[in-house]
């Protein structure tokens, strides 16, 4: 089964997530900020990890930066999922490592779209 972890702030929105890759046959794990993010992907690197911007700790391009620089840490398709339409963090994320970005409020269709294009559909 593929692994994503899912990083958001939010509860809820993690929740969402999870119940939107289950339909898609992949397993989640949480963390709401991008220290515990980076101990999960030490402990078990995932196969998609969906980041959100704003997130407590470790902020988004720390998170990239030090995700790429762990061993196998260039293995997980990152999607940079916001909700600003913001060219400049958008390109910021993808310089740090991000693989492609997705807005919110996401629905399963556009996931999905994504995930085919990564080939983890």
């Amino acid at each position: 089964m593929k692994h994503c972890l899912v990083v958001d702030d939010s509860r809820v929105i993690r929740k969402v997530a999870a119940t939107i890759l289950a339909e898609f046959a992949f397993e989640s794990e949480e963390a709401e900020d991008g220290t515990q993010a980076l101990q999960a992907c030490r402990a078990r690197m995932p196969d998609l990890v969906l980041l959100d911007w704003n997130i407590p700790g470790t902020n988004v391009l720390e998170f990239l930066r030090g995700l790429r620089r762990e061993p196998n840490g260039s293995r997980p398709f990152v999607l940079y999922c916001t909700t600003e339409n913001d060219v400049g963090r958008i390109q910021e994320a993808l310089v740090c490592g991000a693989n492609d970005y997705l807005l919110k409020p996401y629905d399963a269709p556009s996931l999905h779209e994504r995930l085919n294009s990564a080939g983890l559909g």
